[in-house]
C-alpha cells in the first residue's frame, strides 16, 4: 500500500544521511519528490535517478534554505514544476560543536541560520499555496539534543529547541486551514558521518540506548511517511521522538 500516492513533497538537504533516507521512502510510497542540495551536483543527479526508478517524478534544486529569497524562489519553482506542494520536510542542518567558552559568535549565528532560520524561510514560502489548497503537512527535523540539551552543543541545541516552539505555533495558526505541523526528534542515527567515528565510542553509545542499537535513516523516514500521510490527519503540534528510548 502506497501511503503518499500523488502527493508532492519538498525535502531540504536530501542528498545524504537522513534526508536521503526520507526521499527514498517517500518515493517508494508514491510521492513525487522535489529536494534541495547544497553543493554536490553528482549526488543530486544520482538521487534523482534512484527516486525515478520507483515511478515517481523527482527533481533536485541547488538552493540554500538559509537564504530567505532563495526559499521563496524554490517554492515558486516547485509549484511551477509539480503543481502543488502537499508535504514539506525541513531537514537541512549543520553542527559546529564546541564548549560555550569556545563557541565563536560566527559559529553560533551560522548554526541558528542554517538549522532554525531555514525552517522559517521554507515554511513561510510554502504556506500560501498550502492555505490555498486547504491542506498540507509540515514536518520539521529537531533532535533529541533540542529536547534535553548536550554539553558542547549549546548552539545546536538552541536551534533544535527553537524548531519545536516554531512548529507548535505554526500548528496553532494554520490548523483551521487543515495544515498540520509536527516535529521529529531523532536520537543517535547511524549515517555516513557517524561511520567515520571510532567504533568503540559508537558501540558505547549503542549500549546506552534502551533498544541497544543506533537508529537507521529508514527509522526516521518511516516516521516521516506516517506524518506526511493521511494516517496522521488528526495529529498536529506534536513532537515524535525516534530515539530507541534515549529520553525514556
Amino acid at each position: 500500500m502506497k501511503l503518499l500516492e500523488n502527493k508532492n513533497a519538498i525535502i531540504t538537504g536530501a542528498t545524504r544521511g537522513i534526508g536521503k533516507g526520507i526521499a527514498i521512502e517517500f518515493a517508494k510510497h508514491g510521492a513525487n519528490v522535489a529536494f534541495t542540495y547544497n553543493s554536490s551536483v553528482q549526488a543530486a543527479q544520482e538521487l534523482v535517478s534512484e527516486l525515478e526508478s520507483f515511478g515517481v517524478k523527482a527533481k533536485g534544486f541547488q538552493s540554500n534554505a538559509a537564504d530567505f529569497d532563495a526559499a521563496q524562489e524554490l517554492a515558486k519553482n516547485v509549484l511551477a514544476d509539480f503543481g502543488t506542494i502537499d508535504v514539506l520536510v525541513n531537514n537541512a542542518g549543520i553542527t559546529k560543536d564546541n564548549l560555550l567558552m569556545r563557541i565563536s559568535e560566527e559559529d553560533f549565528d551560522k548554526v541558528i541560520e542554517v538549522n532554525l532560520k531555514s525552517v522559517f524561510n521554507v515554511t513561510k514560502a510554502v504556506i500560501r499555496p498550502m492555505m490555498k489548497q486547504r491542506g498540507g503537512s509540515i514536518i520539521n527535523m529537531s533532535s533529541v539534543v533540542g529536547l534535553k540539551g548536550n554539553a558542547g552543543q549549546a548552539n545546536y541545541a538552541a536551534s533544535k529547541a527553537g524548531i519545536v516552539g516554531f512548529s507548535k505555533s505554526v500548528a496553532l495558526e494554520l490548523g483551521s486551514r487543515n495544515i498540520r505541523s509536527n516535529v521529529i526528534a531523532p536520537g543517535f542515527i547511524e549515517t555516513e558521518m557517524t561511520g567515520k567515528l571510532d567504533e568503540a565510542v559508537v558501540q558505547s553509545w549503542r549500549d546506552a540506548i534502551p533498544l541497544k542499537r543506533g537508529g537507521q535513516p529508514k527509522d526516521i523516514a518511516d516516521a516521516c511517511v506516517f506524518l506526511a500521510s493521511d494516517m496522521s490527519s488528526y495529529i498536529t503540534g506534536q513532537t515524535l521522538s525516534v530515539d530507541g528510548g534515549m529520553l525514556t
